[in-house]
């Protein structure tokens, strides 16, 4: 009997019990077996992947995120080493882009994804940097309180989250309010700045595996920026991971003298020549690259 053509094969809705086998395929692609970051994007989300012919767990997966009806996020789009270049990439993305309708669709891309975002539409907009690195607050005036320091304060989900994801809605251009609301669970910290009594920004920081993520951060300036990564990132007990725009150089400049160096850039694409929603210059820095 003939084999199957790989690009033919079925796109499924994955769920929380396709959990290990998205594990497998990471670790497949070199990626780490990052079960929580999996959870929530399987729970937040829309999963889909595609079987292996041979019952070998998947041989494809890509996450959709729809922020309301206007924009979504497509991440972990993965394709296990021994189907690579026969067509499953372009079915999953194909797939997604059917789903996903009329929303604004973005998503980071490496190097070797790139070409095929590109020739399904996805353009290039800005450059993302990953930096990774054990965070020294050291003398620096952000270091917490005191005279002329700038600091942030623990959120409070009942005092804080309603403004919080009011900021965030006029910042993001889209409602993130359900992922938002999730982040007091799984998140080390969430924080806040404050001026005049309204909300100035607003940042998270996350466990996974051996790193501990500083993201989403949202503030109207950089001395805000600062204050809040300081504050979530001062006590880890690891190295920090931050993903931010790489134009940001007083912030990147920043970060690289505390010991936060950059480690990986991908290309922030957006589908269609569309424009992005939202005030963006005061997105700091992304929740997740899967999430934006």
């Amino acid at each position: 009997m003939k084999p199957a053509d790989p690009s033919a094969l079925p796109v499924r809705r994955l769920g929380l019990a396709d959990l290990p086998h998205c594990l497998d395929l990471a670790q497949d692609r070199s990626w780490p077996r990052e079960e929580r970051k999996w959870r929530l994007l399987l729970e937040s989300g829309e999963g889909f992947g595609i079987d292996a012919p041979d019952g070998g767990g998947l041989v494809g997966t890509v996450v959709l995120t729809r922020y309301g009806r206007t924009a979504a996020a497509v991440g972990m789009m993965l394709v296990a080493s021994r189907y690579g270049g026969r067509g499953l990439g372009r079915r999953l993305l194909g797939h997604v882009l059917a789903e996903a309708g009329d929303a604004t669709l973005f998503l980071c891309a490496t190097e070797s994804g790139r070409p095929l975002y590109e020739k399904l539409g996805f353009e290039t907009v800005g450059v993302i940097e990953a930096r990774t690195g054990r965070f020294d607050a050291g003398d620096d005036p952000y270091g917490g309180p005191g005279p002329g320091r700038s600091s942030s304060r623990p959120a409070e989900p009942g005092r804080d989250l309603a403004a919080l994801c009011a900021l965030d809605v006029e910042v993001f251009g889209a409602d993130r309010s359900r992922l938002l609301a999730r982040l007091f669970a799984f998140a080390e910290q969430v924080r806040v700045a404050e001026r005049d009594g309204a909300l100035t920004g607003y940042g998270a920081a996350w466990r996974s595996g051996d790193r501990l993520f500083v993201g989403p951060v949202v503030a109207e300036d950089d001395e805000t920026a600062r204050a809040l990564i300081t504050d979530l990132a001062r006590d880890a007990d690891t190295r920090i991971r931050i993903d931010l725009d790489h134009h940001r150089r007083e912030l990147t400049s920043w970060l690289a003298g505390h010991g936060v160096p950059q480690t990986s850039t991908t290309s922030f694409m957006v589908h269609g020549g569309r424009a992005l929603p939202g005030d963006r210059s005061r997105l700091v820095a992304s929740f997740m690259s899967a999430l934006g």
